[in-house]
């Protein structure tokens, strides 16, 4: 097995999960918690595939990817900010409503493979000569993945350091408070939905049009978008903790793949040498640890703990105590 290439593999899939991942803190830190993030990124997927091969534009495909899922998200935030109905159930509907019109809208999309336009790929000049760390980060990778370079600082300085971002925690934490202070509660929650839109929709179009291109169905995003709901928790709202769980999640993918491969790991007879059944166990082990994550999200001392939103999933109704 190729140690960087595990490592340079993971950083790649997990930029994937880091854009979708950021979107959801976004969602979360104004209270709207949006379980659609899976059929979002699928409509970005199809979205950013089927554009790109009408305009044989992949930035085009980009650009179009996002504003799908953007306007997607919009249901979710229609029905949760205005109507105030349950966000658990209004986002698992979303992603069944998402991933049934990608399915739809994607069909016959498989067949265009060789003839879309990618995002482009390419190594970084001197930074990919540093030993280890440039194979890992700095080489052949997609311009996506290091645009996540710069995303990871530039989202966590917004959320912590500026004045529209302390607006944002303020409308997660205590909606009364920032509407007593003039903060459009109803405006910002529909504003940072749909910025949570936007990045799944990126999430999407970065799989279909850069790290793994085509067009699968509903295999395209392999469940990621769920993977991402459950990083938030693990990241603590956190784009920093975010990137390190993505990129950790994306290695442990690869390397699940490459320890079917040799016959012998370190002298030693490989017991998941092709074998299926371990193979599919295998495969478990990175959604156990997400499982792991949304149980301990789930308790509401780890909640309190681990520093969730305090107005996360709950409806505001201007002038109604509490929060």
């Amino acid at each position: 097995m190729d140690l960087i290439l595990i490592l340079a593999s993971g950083i790649a899939t997990g930029t994937v999960l880091l854009y979708a991942t950021v979107g959801e803190i976004f969602s979360e830190r104004s209270g709207i918690l949006n379980l659609g993030v899976e059929g979002m990124m699928l409509i970005g997927a199809m979205a950013a595939y089927r554009a790109a091969a009408a305009t044989n534009s992949a930035w085009m495909g980009l650009l179009v990817a996002m504003l799908a899922a953007g306007l997607v998200s919009q249901i979710h935030a229609f029905i949760t900010i205005t109507l105030q109905a349950d966000q658990v159930i209004s986002g698992l509907a979303l992603n069944f409503l998402a991933t049934g019109i990608s399915l739809v809208l994607g069909e016959g999309l498989t067949s265009l493979r060789d003839v879309v336009p990618q995002l482009p790929k390419f190594s970084i000049p001197g930074l990919s000569q540093i030993p280890w760390l440039g194979g890992i980060f700095f080489y052949n990778h997609s311009i996506m993945v290091y645009i996540g370079y710069l995303f990871i600082p530039l989202t966590w300085y917004f959320i912590n350091r500026t004045r529209p971002g302390l607006h944002l925690r303020a409308v997660g934490e205590y909606p009364a408070a920032a509407d007593t202070l003039g903060i459009r509660v109803y405006f910002t929650r529909y504003l940072y939905v749909f910025v949570g839109g936007l990045l799944a929709g990126l999430a999407g179009a970065t799989i279909s049009l850069s790290i793994s291109p085509g067009w699968f169905g509903g295999l395209t995003t392999a469940g990621q978008g769920w993977i991402a709901i459950g990083l938030v928790i693990f990241a603590q709202w956190n784009p920093y903790r975010a990137a390190f769980g993505g990129f950790t999640f994306g290695a442990l993918r690869r390397l699940v793949l490459d320890l079917q491969g040799p016959a012998l790991i370190f002298g030693l007879s490989n017991p998941f040498h092709y074998n299926i059944h371990y193979g599919f166990f295998l495969k478990m082990i990175p959604y156990i640890f997400t499982v792991v994550f949304l149980v301990i999200g789930s308790s509401q001392a780890n909640r309190k703990r681990i520093g969730t939103p305090a107005a996360l999933g709950l409806p505001y109704i201007r002038g109604q105590r509490g929060l």
